[in-house]
């Protein structure tokens, strides 16, 4: 594959991966306490930085170096992830959220890279399946890491559509669908939890990791 259908694939592919289903439970339950639509880009644009940050820092060595990722490394790190849904969803329930510019901007960089961190040693081992050219490689982990950005500060816009419309109309038809996007993030990560942890093995002796 040349180089640039590599490139516009990677951002495809980066805008596609924004819609993850553990990635829209997080950002849903991080801006489903935001009155204001505006903010809310900014809420995908944060969590799009520091999914970037660990995408390049940990895909940029398995390249690089040739790092390897041990299944049961793998899957804890899938595990991490799991264990954040849990935590933002029950501090959404109990309305421990801040309110500070410096929490609101805090919460989607760590949540993105923890996400960054779980998903980028997949990413990038397939990548160096597909791509055997270095320099084509560490490029199109850029690229799909803009593309991450990109979908994600637009899934999260429109996400928050519903949220400030309501907090301007029903304060406690809000607050419900706050609480709603709350149960539904402890949920799922409760369901990753299982995944990870029983069904893929991550608490046996045969943890089984496939990156996809």
């Amino acid at each position: 594959m040349t180089a640039l259908p590599l490139l516009v694939l990677g951002f495809v592919l980066g805008l596609r991966h924004a819609t993850d289903p553990d990635h829209v439970v997080a950002v849903s339950t991080i801006v489903s306490r935001e009155k204001k639509w505006s903010a809310a880009g900014w809420v995908g644009a944060l969590w799009g930085l520091g999914h970037t940050v660990t995408l390049l820092l940990v895909g940029g060595a398995i390249v690089l170096f040739g790092v390897v990722i041990p299944p049961r490394l793998g899957l804890t790190l899938e595990l991490f992830v799991a264990v954040m849904l849990v935590l933002l969803g029950g501090l959404n329930l109990a309305g421990f959220v801040k309110r500070s510019r410096a929490g609101m901007a805090a919460r989607p960089l760590l949540v993105g890279l923890v996400h960054g961190l779980a998903g980028s040693a997949a990413i990038a081992l397939l990548v160096v399946a597909a791509v055997r050219d270095v320099g084509a490689a560490l490029a199109y982990l850029v690229i799909f890491s803009l593309g991450t950005v990109v979908g994600m500060t637009l899934m999260t816009s429109a996400i928050a559509v519903p949220f400030a419309a309501t907090a301007h109309r029903s304060e406690r038809t809000h607050r419900w669908m706050a609480h709603a996007t709350g149960v539904m993030s402890v949920l799922f990560g409760l369901f990753m939890a299982y995944q990870v942890g029983v069904h893929d093995g991550l608490f046996s002796g045969h943890p089984v990791w496939s990156p996809h």
